[in-house]
């Protein structure tokens, strides 16, 4: 198949081949992958300017789905590419290889700059979700920091720049520039942007912007980065959000205000208690999607309103494949037991045979944990419908998880996305601030939005 790149694809591939350092912060379902292996394809076998290049990626991006696209597009067909992942051996014969491109899970950046006993000569590293280096503190911050100076050319890829706020920005851009527009420390950069928001004496919990820092931020780091979103320039299918709201009763709702004001609950299996805010912030929504983990370990039922209410909603698709996200191990054994009983076809989605059913449309349930699902898989071929039954805290993998159906390619013309929301509980906490969180990574985006021309040009 020939690659014919949109026009904001073309933008991107121009900027990415004349800037050196290049932050791309493209929504999902946009062909980020492809934009990049065009403009590598060029830097090596038109321009010269690149020889070998290193491409950083969460592992089952790694594995399947930078080597799918390479093999899709006719004009990539040259570019020679090695999976490094697997054991330490098998990684060792993989950087061996004689290639292009070499594509390695983030999680082994450590082992290939301190262990692996081979010399970082690459020219050009590429960062796939460039949110995951957003930790300065890291070990594979901290390795690539070492080998940094080394690389002449660096892309950073994401949709979620800042999933929890603008302080994430520090690691992200530092790893690209060295430190150049936003400061080498993470102390200079607070004290710059930032003042101190909740504070226990002299610990401080969080902090907040200092007026007119977002634009301040923005101005440092426009000259490398460009935003785009899949709205401005995709036929994007509409995105529905709905709240299907559940209801505990007295007893139950009893047992809930005593987890959260005792930070102890006494239930038939033992006890439950919560070490800290943390803690109890996880017991919480556990409790609001009805089960919790006792302190032995064992599983404490608390009521079954979000089971009802997911059972109501596979009635109402009438055989329309429901995506459904979980986030506990006894939610998944929960709502496995329930489908058993419906008698409804359904699988885990972690393995590719159980994928490729979602998407040939042989399930009427697909169970997705977003932490081991959040990044690169395609799932719009098998239905248009998510549903939330527990709710989680982090904006990216929530934002990367409902981008699994709305994005490119979804037939459908609506994308549903169903959150079974507890009454009264957490869980109503948790979407708003998953809204404001949205909030201050669109700002962020809308400041460097690329203003694209109708020839891709600058």
């Amino acid at each position: 198949m020939r690659y014919k790149p949109h026009d904001y694809q073309k933008y991107a591939i121009n900027f990415i081949k004349e800037h050196p350092i290049a932050a791309i912060l493209l929504d999902m379902g946009m062909g980020k992958t492809s934009i990049v292996l065009a403009a590598l394809n060029d830097l090596i076998f038109d321009s010269f300017e690149v020889s070998k290049v290193l491409i950083i990626a969460p592992l089952r991006v790694a594995k399947h789905t930078w080597s799918t696209e390479i093999q899709k597009w006719d004009q990539l067909k040259g570019l020679r590419y090695s999976i490094v992942v697997g054991t330490a051996a098998e990684r060792r014969r993989a950087l061996m290889v004689d290639a292009d491109i070499y594509i390695i899970n983030r999680e082994n950046i450590p082992w290939l700059i301190e262990k692996s006993g081979l010399p970082f000569d690459y020219d050009m590293v590429v960062i796939d979700e460039l949110s995951s280096f957003k930790n300065w503190q890291a070990k594979r911050f901290r390795a690539l920091m070492k080998v940094r100076p080394k690389v002449k050319r660096i892309v950073g890829l994401t949709g979620t720049p800042s999933s929890n706020g603008l302080m994430d920005l520090f690691a992200e851009y530092k790893i690209l520039d060295m430190g150049e527009r936003l400061g080498r420390f993470i102390s200079q950069y607070r004290l710059d942007y930032f003042v101190p928001d909740q504070m226990n004496g002299p610990i401080v919990y969080s902090y907040r912007l200092r007026p007119g820092a977002d634009r301040r931020i923005y101005n440092r780091i426009s000259d490398i980065t460009i935003s785009m979103k899949g709205t401005d320039h995709l036929k994007m299918p509409e995105l529905v959000n709905s709240e299907y709201m559940v209801y505990m009763d007295e007893d139950e709702r009893r047992k809930y205000e005593q987890m959260k004001h005792d930070l102890v609950v006494s239930l038939p299996g033992g006890e439950v208690t919560a070490a800290n805010a943390a803690s109890l912030s996880g017991k919480l929504t556990q409790m609001a999607n009805g089960a919790v983990y006792s302190d032995a370990g064992g599983i404490e039922n608390i009521h079954d309103r979000k089971l009802d209410a997911l059972e109501d909603m596979i009635e109402a698709a009438n055989g329309k494949s429901l995506l459904v996200a979980y986030w506990y191990k006894h939610d998944l054994i929960r709502i496995s037991r329930r489908l058993d009983v419906l008698g409804v076809r359904y699988e885990k989605l972690d393995t590719d045979k159980s994928i490729c059913d979602w998407n040939a449309g042989r399930l009427e349930v697909g169970l997705i944990h977003p932490a081991s699902a959040g990044h690169g898989l395609n799932l719009q071929s098998g239905g248009s419908t998510l549903v939330w039954f527990g709710m989680i805290w982090s904006l990216e993998l929530y934002q990367q998880t409902i981008a699994r159906l709305w994005r490119q390619g979804q037939e459908s013309g609506t994308v549903v996305v169903q959150h079974i929301l507890t009454a009264g509980t957490v869980d109503e906490r948790i979407m708003k601030a998953l809204s404001e969180k949205d909030a201050t990574q669109a700002r962020l985006i809308d400041a460097v939005k690329a203003e694209v021309t109708a020839d891709g040009g600058n």
